[in-house]
């Protein structure tokens, strides 16, 4: 049964986890684990959750991302009529490709559990200084312009160290005028946007692209996308408390 291996693939993969965790606990700390019943039960949860989380990303998730990436390439949707085709299809063309990719980059992204916890995290230690509507919704846009910039990488297939190293000049050169406060939490909002909902989608519809994209080489233009996904949410929130700031000086 493939839940059955799915769940013993998963027990070996947590399993180094568990040994580091539960090894410092008794040789290191040496105190016995306080609740211990509820954390094995708690344990059972996530190993649970994180085999039928990895049987869907196998089943639905990324067929999901890689049809949707074959159907809005298909010359005969991007013409309507085959017949029309005229010569090679121009970057223009795949509009529906940018417009699905913000799409989709923004809401995957307002439903990461992780931008969530951070979003609040941030809001509590802040007193209430950075919003937690107004960080999600800066990262999402991030994520979604990210997104949208590197599926035309794809179709153009331009190199992709063009468009890295001219997002982090552009990063490196916010960190000196963004607010002080929110330049950490801006790198962190990078790394959270790449987990459990937004990775499955934003690869699958990379791949997708590569594959249905002619000229474009699966293994050189396929991977990158996430890059992207992390990037472009660190200029978005350091921007977003720029803006922030300009309207608050200005009602000063």
């Amino acid at each position: 049964m493939r839940i059955l291996q799915m769940i013993i693939d998963t027990s070996i993969d947590v399993l180094p986890i568990v040994s580091i965790i539960f090894g410092f606990q008794f040789l290191v700390i040496r105190r016995p684990i306080p609740n211990i019943k509820r954390v094995i039960i708690g344990f059972a949860y996530v190993l649970i959750g994180l085999s039928l989380f990895l049987l869907g990303l196998e089943q639905a998730l990324f067929p999901l991302g890689r049809l949707m990436a074959d159907q809005l390439t298909n010359p005969a949707f991007i013409y309507g009529d085959l017949a029309n085709v005229s010569g090679d299809i121009h970057w223009a063309d795949y509009y529906w490709v940018y417009i699905f990719a913000f799409a989709i980059g923004f809401s995957t992204t307002i439903a990461e559990p992780s931008l969530i916890a951070v979003a609040i995290k941030a809001n509590e230690v802040s007193a209430g200084a950075i919003g937690v509507q107004g960080l999600r919704i800066a990262v999402a846009i991030g994520v979604a312009v990210g997104i949208t910039v590197g599926s035309y990488r794809i179709v153009t297939g331009l190199p992709i160290h063009y468009f890295i190293i001219t997002g982090y000049v552009i990063v490196v050169i916010q960190t000196f005028f963004a607010p002080k406060m929110i330049v950490p939490l801006a790198y962190d909002s990078g790394g959270v946007t790449t987990s459990t909902v937004t990775v499955p989608l934003v690869a699958a519809l990379g791949l997708g692209l590569a594959e249905t994209v002619p000229g474009r080489n699966v293994l050189i233009d396929g991977f990158g996308l996430i890059a992207f996904a992390s990037l472009f949410p660190i200029m978005s929130v350091m921007a977003y408390a720029q803006i922030s700031e300009y309207i608050a000086h200005r009602s000063d």
